[in-house]
């Protein structure tokens, strides 16, 4: 079994966490929020683009463009590879967290 990487995890997650309004600066924002790290677009575009040729992504472009750059959105959704992808991810962290108590308890 092939597991993505933790950029690749947070991704597919944050796409999938916002379903059709996945596109660049909505899921860089997703990512901040849940990591509390600050992300370059570059951190986050690499990546997609990775996970596009993958096949665990495909990208819509907005029929419209934008107000601000003219350039029609490109949204992201998960391919039914990368929610498999997503699922053996979601499966190993389970079972390596399993009976783990809470960690700031124990601090």
């Amino acid at each position: 079994m092939s597991l993505p990487s933790r950029i690749e995890e947070i991704l597919l997650l944050a796409i999938w966490k916002l379903k059709d309004k996945a596109y660049g600066i909505a899921i860089r924002r997703r990512v901040e929020k849940e990591t509390g790290l600050a992300w370059l677009s570059e951190a986050i575009y690499a990546p997609l683009s990775r996970l596009k040729e993958k096949g665990y992504v495909e990208t819509i472009k907005a029929k419209n463009p934008t107000e601000k750059s003219g350039r029609p959105r490109v949204y992201y959704r998960l391919t039914p590879s990368g929610m498999e992808r997503l699922i053996s991810a979601q499966k190993v962290n389970k079972s390596l967290w399993e009976g783990v108590p809470d960690l700031k308890k124990e601090q």
